[in-house]
């Protein structure tokens, strides 16, 4: 019963009896005995509970801000969306009229762009989203190549480990490898000695003592390939040396197992001196044929600075003799040294040993070393060759023209004319 008359109370307090005083109709709305209940449970009530009025004001003013608020974001709604689609007719005009506008744009980005104070500012922020947007298509376009590639170097790989795994390709690569081992071997024993001379370990870098190593390791397999392979030396080769690192790292356990010979002693306490030819670009003396009985020495060095007379001071100290190859002979020579890398002095020594001749053997020089072989005398493509260097540099034209006139006469007045 108190639990119910305190509800009665509540609900009369907070709707009926503030509505009542406000309006005046307390008198009519409720007979006197209820009222004089209701205030006596009210006036025993004041003391525990404070009263809790509702302020009809503030709520309308609450309610009336509300309207308000959202009656203007309706309103600013469509203006947002008028001028958002002004915008982007703006920019499809500019597309139509070619200038630089971007495929796709977000609302942030035309907001950004509506923003710009000036239309220089509105250009140059199209322009760079329309060239970040060529950078993305760029990208994306270099990752699908990266892709496609990656996937078709797989497709060979699989393919090459397919035919490696096939019976008939291991079977001949196993009889090849064997057949060049038997070549290799029976020139150790009736082979021409080929000598590289292993004793410029001190005038080289690290660097170039590992593409020394690199070109004498493809001399090495070139020459096993070969018909009549030489007789490899390796002289004055020394263990623990630069050369011996680098040779491990490259064959690794097939070092061991090379069929050539490697001593620590000079080619002068192996073979007689007679007999031994030192090859080198440095030499006075020019190379006419390959001799089979000769034994020549090549100097295992690459020098990327080109101290010249290395090799041949060694040679003169030795009281050796010296050859350098017929390059100016047979080529037209054009610039650069005349320093020839060891895998390329082994292909042109295992032409002319086959074929001894200069002109198949010397295809394995670098094009970009000459224009082109020797088919006039030397003497007249030497004038040629002076005559376009100096064309070529713009100095001299008239003591140019004077030779043409000595040289070629009837040309010279042919083109007076």
């Amino acid at each position: 019963m108190q639990c119910a008359n305190m509800l009665l109370r509540k609900i009369v307090r907070n709707s009926a009896l503030p509505f009542a005083a406000q309006h005046g109709m307390k008198k009519d709305l409720f007979p006197l005995s209820r009222t004089l209940s209701l205030s006596l449970y009210l006036k025993q009530d004041k003391s525990c509970e404070p009263a809790e009025k509702l302020d009809l004001d503030e709520w309308k003013k609450v309610m009336k801000s509300g309207l308000q608020e959202e009656v203007s974001e309706t309103v600013s709604e469509p203006k947002e969306l008028s001028s958002l689609a002004a915008a982007r007719e703006t920019l499809e005009m500019w597309r139509l009229a070619g200038k630089a506008v971007p495929e796709h744009i977000s609302e942030e980005q035309l907001k950004t762009f509506m923003e710009c104070p000036s239309k220089s500012a509105k250009k140059k922020y199209i322009k760079y989203l329309h060239l970040k947007e060529l950078h993305k298509k760029n990208d994306k376009r270099k990752m699908a190549e990266k892709r496609e590639r990656r996937l078709e170097a797989r497709d060979e790989t699989s393919n090459t480990e397919e035919t490696k795994k096939s019976p008939f390709i291991c079977l001949w690569s196993s009889t090849m490898d064997k057949a060049y081992n038997w070549r290799a071997a029976q020139s150790m024993i009736f082979g021409q000695p080929l000598v590289f001379d292993m004793s410029y370990e001190k005038e080289m870098s690290l660097r170039e003592v590992t593409n020394t190593v690199k070109q004498i390791v493809m001399s090495e397999s070139c020459n096993r390939r070969s018909v009549d392979p030489f007789h490899i030396h390796f002289c004055n080769f020394k263990d623990d040396s630069l050369y011996h690192r680098e040779f491990v790292k490259q064959y690794k356990e097939a070092w061991s197992k090379l069929l050539i010979t490697v001593t620590d002693q000079c080619y002068t306490e192996i073979f007689p001196k007679d007999k031994l030819i030192y090859l080198t670009a440095d030499s006075p003396k020019v190379m006419k044929t390959f001799d089979h009985d000769k034994i020549y020495i090549v100097g295992s060095v690459v020098d990327r600075s080109i101290k010249r007379g290395i090799s041949l001071a060694r040679a003169k100290r030795l009281g050796l003799e010296t050859a350098a190859l017929p390059l100016e002979k047979y080529l037209l020579w054009n610039t650069g040294a005349k320093n020839l890398t060891l895998d390329q002095m082994m292909h042109i020594l295992l032409t002319l040993k086959d074929t001894a001749d200069w002109k198949k053997a010397l295809e394995f020089v670098p094009k970009r070393k000459y224009c082109g072989f020797v088919n006039k005398p030397v003497n007249e493509l030497k004038k040629t060759l002076d005559m376009i260097h100096t064309l070529k540099l713009g100095k001299g034209q008239e003591e140019v023209e004077k030779r043409f006139a000595k040289n070629h006469p009837k040309k010279y007045r042919l083109k007076q004319k």
